[in-house]
This record gives structure tokens, sequence and C-alpha cells, in this order.
């Protein structure tokens, strides 16, 4: 059946592009999302899917429960914008100034209303219940996933399926990993509080700047010599601000910046080091110091059985060359927390093709991807879905026979 299924969601791309296009049109960026969300909630109700909005703040979710008792599979699909003008030269061009969907989230929620509707309309063939998770906010602190878990979106739920686009993989291949696949994210800002005077005579003041740049040295070694080199890690300065005239020794510095680690282990090594390393160094030079050190999405967890189900589904659909392994993404996505609810796995589809300007990196101005990848990601939903759900069909009814 899920041949016919494959060929039934290619027979919605017309649609789904539309889909696509519309949104892309009208972004919206997290905690402000309106008119998505009732998009998708109204897109859903049509197909007869219980519908619920306002999860968490402004997602949606919705569950379709097949004509067969069985376990519960979850597919989440992001829908948020970023605050970057779009420079594209399309028709599709956003309309909103200042706002542009620059990472993919458009299309993921385009794919996922497609799958919806293609498992709608065979749901008596379902042995179990697929929950689609529409969440808001995932490009901003705090984000919508944690929100949305605590308000019920996984209750019940015993997988989960997340896919992402990239536009720096060429359109045509699926891309899985096991284990630790994205970098979790931190932020800190630290402020150095010294003594201000004239330029002309630092033995006066306690000079936050020449602090803060000690600071800057000493985080590098951290990563060089403190971190395991089997766990990667990036600790960047990304903001440093202090004083504003020539002769005069300002009496504060405000460092902000960025963590980005895979393992846990090394996420509380650097956040230790770091807090030891102001602590010693503001009181060498007599400075006092405020440290915020603030931890945003952990690392996705890709579930070793999880990712080799998606990547025998997507061999099967799309053959044995399609299929790669993946490198662990630097960026952060907080998917990784309903991993830490659940079991789960996220993958990643190809969506670059420079033919059709689909050549920028995610986050650019001018970024676009080939429409093409929704299939790409669709199908392996679909596929995933029925084997997931089917496996403990199989295993019911296997036990049956042996009761009998």
């Amino acid at each position: 059946m899920t041949g016919q299924l494959y060929d039934r969601y290619e027979e919605l791309q017309e649609e789904l592009v539309a889909i696509r296009r519309d949104l892309h049109m009208h972004p919206e960026v997290g905690h402000t999302e309106e008119r998505t969300p009732a998009f998708i909630a109204d897109y859903l109700r049509k197909l007869g899917i219980g519908v619920r909005t306002g999860v968490g703040g402004r997602g949606v979710v919705g569950t379709l429960k097949g004509g067969k008792p069985g376990r519960t599979i979850a597919l989440r699909a992001d829908f948020d914008a970023l605050p970057i003008q779009d420079e594209k030269d399309v028709p599709y061009k956003s309309a909103v100034p200042g706002v542009m969907h620059a990472c993919g989230h458009d299309l993921h929620t385009a794919t996922l209303l497609g799958v919806a509707k293609v498992l709608s309309e065979v749901r008596e063939d379902i042995p179990g219940t697929v929950v689609f998770i529409h969440q808001h906010a995932e490009e901003v602190t705090p984000g919508g996933a944690e929100a949305m878990i605590r308000d019920g979106c996984l209750d019940g739920v015993d997988t989960i399926i997340g896919a992402h686009v990239m536009s720096h993989e060429p359109f045509g291949g699926v891309y899985t990993m096991e284990g630790y696949s994205s970098s979790a994210q931190d932020d800190f800002e630290i402020t150095i509080h010294g003594k201000g005077g004239h330029a002309s005579s630092p033995h006066t003041t306690i000079d936050p700047l020449v602090t803060g740049s000690q600071l800057v040295v000493h985080f590098q070694q951290i990563i060089s010599r403190r971190v395991n080199p089997m766990h990667s890690g990036v600790l960047t300065i990304g903001s440093f601000q202090s004083g504003e005239a020539t002769n005069v020794i300002p009496d504060k510095a405000v460092l902000k910046g960025t963590v980005r680690t895979y393992a846990p282990e090394a996420r509380d090594l650097i956040e230790e080091a770091m807090e030891r390393l102001t602590r010693t160094t503001c009181e060498g030079n007599g400075a006092d110091y405020e440290f915020k050190y603030v931890r945003d999405c952990p690392s996705i967890y890709n579930d070793a059985g999880e990712t080799a189900r998606v990547a025998k589904v997507a061999a099967a659909i799309f053959g044995e060359d399609e299929v790669h392994e993946g490198e662990p993404m630097s960026g952060s996505e907080d998917f990784a927390y309903y991993t830490q609810h659940v079991k789960g796995t996220y993958f990643t589809v190809g969506g670059g093709n420079p033919d059709i300007g689909a050549e920028y990196p995610h986050h650019h101005p001018k970024f676009d991807v080939d429409e093409r990848s929704m299939q790409y990601i669709g199908k392996t939903f679909i596929g995933t879905v029925f084997d997931f759900l089917g496996e403990a069909e199989k295993s019911a009814e296997s036990a049956a026979e042996i009761n009998v």
C-alpha cells in the first residue's frame, strides 16, 4: 500500500508548492505567529483530523487515530521565520518587510500538511495513531519545543521523527546519523566592573578592558587544552564592548558570546571552566564581575534503532545510493528537547540547486531551496509511519498466533 501512498504524495506536489510559497510570502517570527498556525489548524480540520491550537503558546497539534489500535508516532515541523530582509527576485518573495523564511520552515510545514492529507485518506488502514506537531518559535530563545512538551504534545507518543531541508547539500539525498547530531547551544554574558580613570594614569584604575582581553585569550585555551579532543566544542566571543573615548579608561566591560558542544561532558566542563577563569582573572586584577550563562538547546540525540529505520525506509523508496551517513550540524535545533522525552531521530535532505538560485546558506537574505525536496521528506515520513506502526502490529499478530 505504501507505494500507492507515495504516488498520491507526488500528486500533491503542485498543491504543496503553492502552500509553501504562500507561507513564504507571509512569514512570521517566533512568538508572533498568528496567520500561520491558523492556516495549519484550518487545513488539518478540513481533513477530519483532531486539532489543538495554542499548544505551548502558538503551536498546533493534529491527532489522526487509525482504524486499528497500536502505537503512536509523532512527526514534527517548525513554522517560524527570521528577522531578515528577503533579497530574492522571485514571485513568492516575502511580502513582510524585514522578515523572511530563510531556513526552510515554510517547506517543512507544507510537507507535513501533505503527509497529513495522504494519511487521512487511508486512516482506516493505519494500525495506531499519528500526531502532527507543528511547532512555533524554533529560531528564538526560549523556543517553542519545551513549552509544547509541557503542554502535552508528547503525551502518549512512543517515538518522534523530524526532518530539515539543507541548502548546502545537493538536491536528491537523505542523510541520517545516530547519536548526537546537532550542537547544544549556550549563551553567556560577562560584565566586568573595574575602576575608570584618565588614560594617562592607569595605575589609579582597575582596567576592565584589559581584564576582558585576558578572558578572551584564556577562554580559547579551554577548547584547545581542557576539552577532550574527541568531544569537539566551539566558544565564540561575539561582542566585546568597553569604553568610547581614546583618553579614558572605562569602568565596565561586557563580553557576550555562545558555546556549542555535542557531548554533555564537554558542555559541563566548558561552563565550569569559564566561570572559574572569570572569577580568578577578575580577582587577580581587582575587578568585580557578573557571570550569566544560559543553557539553551541541548544536542539532538538520535536513537540508533529509529535512525536505522529511517535509513531503511528511505533506501527502499529512493535507492541505496540516495541515503548517506550525515555529519553533525554545527547549529542547534530544539528538536533535541523532544528526544529527551521519547526516542526518535532527525534526518536531513538535500535542497541545493544552483540552477534555480538555491545555493545560499541558511539565514542568508537570498536563501531558497529546491521544492522537490518535499518529496524526500514527505515520502520518508509516510514510509516510517507504516514501518513503525506496522512493526508493532506484526508483533501482536505473532503473539496471538503463539497463544493460539
